[in-house]
Parts: structure tokens; C-alpha cells; sequence
């Protein structure tokens, strides 16, 4: 098969990375980085494989009669046509997994230090003071997760050697997780009542859009800790400014805001409750060898499916990470 990498960085990497790691993997296979515009609408002619950020894959598709997957590098596929490519018979596939293991390390990261208040430590440490102060545990107490998907579901099983209660929250509770209750998100309040730590991990749709505001900090107890590793909509930003302020929950550790960059002026910064990364969660030095393992699967799985016989046939149902 030929597999056409496009030129698009990914994520601040050039995609010769990524296609270096394809070569390693796909050993019996061609494949080709095409570093320009007009490498892009030519190689991609004659692809069977096209993956990158989309946008080539996208445009040149009336001339790809040979292009049979494009192998998104991101979660996400909003930014892409889905219906073109349905109807161009391509299927697409995307990343979604290729963080759990490092955010959710984020998130165990960001609970413990919100517990033992690592920052008052670094702040101490800073002023050379040595004065003892008081802590929490994660031991004994109720974390709930907003969505369950891949890093939601990561989140949880990571927590278990902590002695956590799990609570979790997804559009159809019946799917159930690796937690002790499932939730819909119709019985939000009622899991935020119960909440010593949240964490959201969900997408942003109509659903979840300002989904933690001023009722929800109502809801929860002042001792809570909040963390968002989600998108910054999720939470009101006014809303979670005003529960720091007022001591509504006890802290938050934010990967994402809205705004988002942040600006310098934003109230945010100044909040000594707040910790904030720049959207930062999500990376890893090991993000293309999955993005890698996950097409080359599927190529072989392609493969599979032409030694079938079925090389005509539209409809491969055991790709990994398929979306259309």
C-alpha cells in the first residue's frame, strides 16, 4: 500500500517523525512524506493511505481513486468534512486513546498536589521557611469523572490504589466504566453533592457547554477540588472565578480556559486557589508512536480484508478508531 504522509505539523512536530515511525513499522509498505502543496496533490493521487491533519486529505479528494482510509492524527474530527469523505467511500479514522496514559498521569498528578498542597511547599521552599502545615488525603474520599471515554476510563482505573470512591457521568449510564456508580447527566447534582474532587474529562457539546456554573459550585461541597482537563467551555469562567473568590470549592487545576490563551490580565492568575497549565496535559514524547501503532493496525487490517477478498467491499468494520 502507498501511505502518503501530509506536511502539516502535528501538535509543533514535523510529520517526518511521524513518518519515520510508520517506516519502522510498516516495513513491506511505501511510504511517502509529501513536504508540499503540489507533493500533496500529487502523491495523494495515487494513495491508498493518506494521514495528517486533514485539510490535504480534504481538498484532493475527487482525484484520490485509489485512497481507501485517511488516518486522522487528532481525537477530534470536527474540523473535517465527514460527509465527503462518506460519500468518496473513504473511511476515516482518528486518535482518540493516544492521551489517556499521559493525562490521566495529569490528572492523578494534579489531585495529589492539591491534597498535600505541593504549592505552599514550592512557596515555602522559595522563602526558605520551614513551617509544617496542614494537608488532606486522597484516601477515604469521592472523586467523580466526567466522562468515561478513553481518558475518563484511564482517570478511573488509575485511581483505584488510592482507596477512592468513583463516581462517573456519561451520556448513557447503561455502558457502565470502571467505576463504582454510573450516572447520566441528568443526575448531575445529585453525584456533585457527593463530590470531594471533580474531574472533567467529557467533550464540549450543547450538553456540556457551561456545564459547571454557578448552581453546580452551589452543589458542591466547599471543600472540593476541581480539575479540567476537558475543554475550557465546560466550566464558566465567571462562574468558577466567583467559587474561588468565595470559597465555594477549595481549588482548581486547569489545563484548559476560556478564554483561551488565557490573558494576562484575566483574574484567573491572580487567584492563589488556581492552578494553571497552558493546555499542556496532553503532551507526550511518546505521541506519535501511538498515533503510529494505531495505523499500522489498520493497515494490516486492510490487508486482511483484501486477502478476504473483500478488497471491494466499503464497509471494513474492525478498524481501530473508525468514525466514518
Amino acid at each position: 500500500m502507498r501511505i502518503v504522509v501530509t506536511r502539516q505539523k502535528i501538535h509543533g512536530h514535523p510529520a517526518a517523525e511521524y513518518a519515520e515511525l510508520l517506516r519502522e513499522r510498516l516495513p513491506d509498505h511505501e511510504v511517502v512524506l509529501a513536504e508540499t502543496p503540489a507533493e500533496e496533490r500529487e502523491q495523494i493521487r495515487t494513495a491508498d493511505v493518506v494521514t495528517g491533519e486533514g485539510a490535504a486529505a480534504e481538498e484532493h479528494l475527487g482525484g484520490a481513486e485509489s485512497l481507501r482510509l485517511f488516518a486522522g492524527v487528532y481525537a477530534g474530527v470536527g474540523h473535517l468534512d465527514l460527509d465527503a469523505f462518506e460519500d468518496a467511500g473513504v473511511a476515516v479514522t482518528n486518535a482518540s486513546g493516544v492521551h489517556a496514559p499521559n493525562i490521566s498521569e495529569y490528572v492523578i498528578g494534579a489531585l495529589v498536589s492539591l491534597a498535600r498542597d505541593f504549592r505552599r511547599a514550592t512557596r515555602q521552599q522559595d522563602r526558605r521557611e520551614w513551617r509544617a502545615y496542614r494537608t488532606r488525603e486522597l484516601y477515604g474520599s469521592t472523586v467523580a469523572v466526567v466522562g468515561l471515554g478513553a481518558i475518563g476510563s484511564a482517570v478511573a482505573e488509575r485511581l483505584e490504589p488510592f482507596g477512592v470512591e468513583t463516581l462517573g457521568v456519561r451520556y448513557t449510564p447503561a455502558k457502565g466504566g470502571p467505576v463504582d456508580e454510573v450516572y447520566g447527566f441528568d443526575d448531575l447534582h445529585e453525584v456533585l453533592a457527593r463530590t470531594d474532587h471533580l474531574v472533567l474529562a467529557c467533550p464540549l457539546t450543547d450538553t456540556t457547554e457551561g456545564l459547571i456554573d454557578r448552581e453546580a459550585f452551589r452543589t458542591l461541597p466547599p471543600h472540593a477540588t476541581l480539575v479540567n482537563i476537558a475543554r475550557g467551555p465546560v466550566v464558566d469562567t465567571d462562574d468558577l472565578v466567583y467559587a474561588l473568590r468565595w470559597n465555594q470549592i477549595r481549588g482548581a487545576f486547569l489545563d484548559v480556559t476560556d478564554p483561551e490563551p488565557l490573558p494576562e490580565d484575566h483574574p484567573l492568575w491572580g487567584l492563589d486557589d488556581a492552578r494553571i497549565t497552558p493546555h499542556n496535559a496532553g503532551h507526550t514524547p511518546r505521541y506519535f508512536e501511538r498515533v503510529a501503532d494505531i495505523l499500522a493496525g489498520n493497515v494490516e487490517r486492510l490487508e486482511a480484508a483484501e486477502a478476504a477478498g473483500d478488497a471491494g467491499d466499503d464497509d471494513v468494520p474492525d478498524l481501530e478508531n473508525r468514525v466514518v
